[in-house]
């Protein structure tokens, strides 16, 4: 098992891998001439199929904006981003719904699980969006749950699970669709130490399996855990291949 404090195998991404994630020149403005913030400041990266990245930064880093743009949450004020090869910079909201629905799977720190749905009911529910034939759902959503070890609770509510079960339920939610990787903010940012531990480790795997994992968190020993670190300062982008074994010696 993979402690908080472990290294992850560096696992080198070829070339020909397609780009999951490319951001040019990506500003995000707020305000004007005395009262301009400079979210983010000309920022430029590319993350590949197969890529286990953490988002580091402190608070006011920039690092939660970056995360808004990848995640099609919010639109740049300025440059180009490309979702799996497609230009959605500019996309109407109604268009951009439907990429996050199929492209991105999300896991937040709070798990937000609907509290009178079961575990299957709440994994079922990003295939309703995508039109998926309801015995369909019911079979993708169990897969799912038995991928993340919580075949077992299937018909159980949420106040009924520990933390670290539920957020393993939003993990099986992430992925139900297939999407093309997975985006987490502070996924642990809730849980003990020993459950931490344990949703890295499912991380980890999923990753190891094919999925594309970005990871956006300001805890070192959470980064540790992915294999390429991109780490943010005032905006900006202070290295963006940064190896876990080099990181404390960058911040």
């Amino acid at each position: 098992m993979l402690t908080t404090n472990a290294i992850a195998p560096s696992i080198p991404v070829s070339d020909s891998k397609r780009e999951i994630v490319r951001l040019n020149d990506v500003c995000k403005y707020y305000g004007q001439d005395d009262t301009l913030v400079k979210a983010l400041d000309d920022v430029s990266f590319v993350i590949k199929e197969g890529e286990y990245c953490a988002i580091m930064g402190a608070s006011g880093s920039g690092k939660s904006t970056c995360m808004n743009i990848i995640g099609c949450l919010d639109s740049s004020t300025s440059g180009q981003y490309f979702l799996d090869e497609q230009d959605v910079s500019h996309m109407q909201e109604s268009d951009l719904a439907g990429v996050r629905n199929l492209k991105i799977g999300f896991v937040f720190q709070q798990y937000h699980l609907l509290a009178q749905l079961s575990a299957l009911e709440n994994v079922m529910l990003p295939m309703a969006y995508a039109n998926v034939r309801p015995k369909e759902q019911k079979e993708r959503a169990a897969i799912a749950l038995e991928r993340v070890a919580m075949g077992h609770r299937l018909n159980n509510r949420p106040n009924q699970m520990s933390g670290g079960q539920q957020q393993r339920v939003a993990i099986a939610r992430a992925i139900v669709n297939n999407p093309v990787m997975l985006l987490a903010d502070e996924p642990t940012g809730a849980l003990d130490s020993h459950t931490t531990s344990e949703v890295m480790e499912l991380f980890g795997e999923l990753n190891a399996s094919g999925i594309t994992v970005i990871m956006v968190t300001h805890e070192a020993d959470v980064a540790r855990n992915t294999q390429r670190i991109i780490l943010f300062r005032d905006g900006q982008i202070l290295r963006d291949r940064l190896s876990p074994s080099d990181l404390n010696h960058a911040i």
